[in-house]
């Protein structure tokens, strides 16, 4: 458990632009920032970030919140541990208890799961540094490769024994961990909803056998820095029989290959800074190249590059570099993986090795000073690689031409952008020696025959929008309680006026305050109860230093309360339509913010507001005696009838009043 004093420290240091910037690369837009969304296919940046509010939206899919939020969905945290995330961030130091068995498995399979890795990697890694095996068998593979210490300790490598004495699964057990997330409990239908990290296998007998027995290991880490999964290379001199030389965790909850790519943990930071990626195959090639001093390089673990794969380097660069290996293989997934990168809007380039080295074997036979300097020299655009290489040596035929031409259309056409289709063309045009009007018409033929698809991203992104209460049962009757919620978030904590207390001395009146009273005053609360809960909550921190309505309710513990806060937060709902946007002041421990400016003050927008709440419920309450007064019952009973002619003359004084404060006409029938 959390104290809300250690909560609020972590809130008020949670910084929006600072916690998006770790997944997502934002460019300047006027007072705010945009980039690429990364809750859905973004190929246009659509998301927001808001420094002034502290939070950020996708105007594309709905998607967004306080840094707190944000977290909690991109990381699929839980509240807590979403706290516990930018805490660790912040270096805000959180005291809790140890906690229990029961307690870490009601934290849920994620959490558990997640938890699980994090042991297993330090498991793993006392393995590699501190028994003789590890030594001997896992330290001297990586050290005969070249590998400096600093360098594996970088990467949190380690080593699992093939031993009969220990074994990871039952070291795990006696710690207290269940088998259920040791096991992998594949779920045939889709195995990315499987339960369980997959590091241990029930043999025939019963018992558990380690899944990466005789390998030196790596774990996989999220974009946030926790272990999703792990990788391992098995070494022949201490296993034998097993085929499989490299060997990932089964796909899961919290794993799946397609959506990870190795070292971007490591290499956020360099590649937002150099705006550029480089893509590699495997786990040393990327070690390889840290040691030469070149850190932003993600590899993509063996598997063909996958569209999950490039958006997550898409939000932080659109310039990637994709390295292959010097061969025939390496020629042929650069073909299946350039028109990928082209398709979602990168800007591409190639670079080929030697034939027979790959980036980690390159590595050992140059300084860094050639390394770098080799793939400053040997870069490529797509243009140019496939002119050299995409025939395969097939030049002379007679038609070669042809074939090239159509090949490199095809990728152009799929470049989404325009602007950047003509730039290619002309490019293309030139490199190829042939006439623009022959590329572009290559081009614009290819583009028909793909037409059906085009539009796809666009129609595919549902907008999505946090909903309201499904039904606000207000007073007497369906009025819209919405303003008013919005109003308490985004100026709940500003003060409206001032007033004399008791003792004769000037108090401040906040806007949750004043609407609060307001509402006792004629004996009204509001009836939705989310709606109910933020004016309570706000009214009682009103007065407390650093609060900002705003940004305690977008970051509140209930997620149905953070939604419709972000909700009524960002839509321009009925007040900017009804009142403009008001000039505001903030307590004297609280900054002025600086809103568009309007003749319209808070003492003159928020009464008006209750007016027009309080007129809604008083003309319902009116229709509903004169609904009465028409009834033959009520006619026939006299007095019934004298006493509803009463109350419809009071309401009718108290409506022309109201409808007086609000500026509105109104008409009774």
């Amino acid at each position: 458990m959390i104290d809300r004093i250690t909560v609020d420290k972590i809130l008020d240091a949670a910084n929006i632009v600072d916690v998006v910037s770790d997944f997502v690369t934002l460019k300047r837009a006027g007072a705010n920032l945009k980039g690429l969304c990364p809750f859905h296919d973004d190929r246009t940046p659509s998301f927001m970030v808001s420094p002034a509010r502290n939070y950020c939206k996708c105007f594309a899919c709905g998607e967004g919140g306080s840094p707190v939020g944000f977290i909690m969905k991109h990381e699929q945290l839980s509240y807590p541990d979403a706290l516990r995330y930018l805490a660790k961030k912040y270096g805000i130091k959180i005291e809790e208890k140890e906690l229990t068995q029961e307690e870490i498995q009601s934290r849920g399979d994620r959490e558990s799961m997640f938890i699980l890795n994090e042991w297993a990697r330090d498991w793993f890694k006392k393995q590699l540094w501190e028994t003789q095996d590890g030594k001997a068998i896992g330290l001297a593979y990586f050290r005969n490769r070249g590998f400096r210490d600093d360098i594996l300790e970088k990467f949190q490598v380690g080593y699992c024994p093939n031993s009969k004495k220990i074994s990871l699964s039952e070291e795990a057990l006696k710690a207290g961990y269940q088998e259920r997330y040791l096991v992998n409990n594949q779920n045939e239908m889709e195995p990315r909803l499987s339960v369980g990290t997959g590091l241990s296998f029930k043999r025939e007998d019963g018992k558990l056998r380690d899944r990466f027995f005789g390998r030196v290991m790596w774990p996989i880490f999220t974009a946030s820095g926790r272990v999703a999964g792990f990788g391992g290379r098995v070494l022949d001199a201490a296993t034998k029989g097993v085929a499989i030389k490299y060997q990932n965790s089964p796909e899961s909850i919290i794993y799946s290959k397609r959506k990870e790519l190795f070292g971007l943990f490591q290499a956020r930071q360099a590649i937002r800074k150099a705006d550029l990626c480089y893509l590699v195959e495997g786990y040393t090639d990327v070690m390889a190249m840290h040691q030469q001093g070149i850190e932003n390089v993600v590899s993509s673990s063996g598997t063909a590059l996958t569209a999950e794969q490039i958006h997550l380097i898409h939000r932080i660069t659109s310039n990637i570099t994709v390295i292959f290996d010097g061969d025939s293989a390496g020629i042929k997934a650069s073909e299946r993986g350039i028109d990928m990168l082209l398709s979602e809007g990168m800007n591409v380039k190639l670079l080929l090795l030697p034939d027979g080295e790959d980036p980690d074997s390159f590595a050992q036979k140059h300084s860094a000073t050639e390394y770098q300097q080799y793939l400053q020299d040997n870069q490529v655009d797509f243009i140019t690689f496939k002119a050299s290489h995409a025939l395969d040596g097939k030049k002379d035929e007679p038609d070669a031409e042809e074939r090239l031409i159509h090949n490199v259309a095809e990728s152009i056409a799929i470049i989404p952008d325009e602007i950047k289709r003509t730039i290619y063309i002309r490019h293309a045009a030139k490199q190829l020696n042939m006439p623009e009007r022959l590329i572009a018409a290559a081009v614009n033929a290819q583009r028909k025959k793909e037409q059906p698809r085009e539009g796809a991203n666009s129609s595919s992104v549902e907008k999505v929008s946090a909903p309201l209460p499904a039904r606000e049962k207000l007073g007497v009757g369906l009025v819209s309680e919405s303003p008013i919620a919005q109003m308490i978030i985004r100026n709940g904590e500003k003060v409206m006026c001032y007033i004399d207390d008791e003792n004769g001395n000037e108090v401040p009146l906040t806007v949750a305050e004043y609407i609060s009273l307001s509402l006792k005053d004629d004996d009204i609360q509001l009836q939705t109860p989310i709606y109910r809960q933020i004016l309570e909550e706000a009214v009682e921190r009103s007065h407390k230093p650093n609060f900002r309505a705003e940004q305690y309710f977008i970051s509140h513990p209930d997620e149905q309360i953070r939604e419709l806060s972000l909700k009524l937060g960002t839509d321009s709902v009925e007040l900017s339509k009804l009142f403009g946007t008001p000039n505001t002041k903030a307590l004297p421990n609280q900054e002025e913010t600086e809103e568009p400016s309007s003749e319209e003050r808070l003492d003159e927008v928020v009464p008006s507001l209750i007016a027009s709440y309080k007129l809604g419920i008083v003309q319902k309450s009116l229709q509903d005696i004169i609904e009465q007064m028409k009834r033959p019952e009520a006619k026939e009973d006299k007095d019934r009838y004298r006493q509803l002619l009463n109350e419809f003359n009071e309401k009718s004084k108290l409506v022309k009043e109201l409808a007086k404060m609000c500026g509105a006409r109104v008409v009774l029938k």
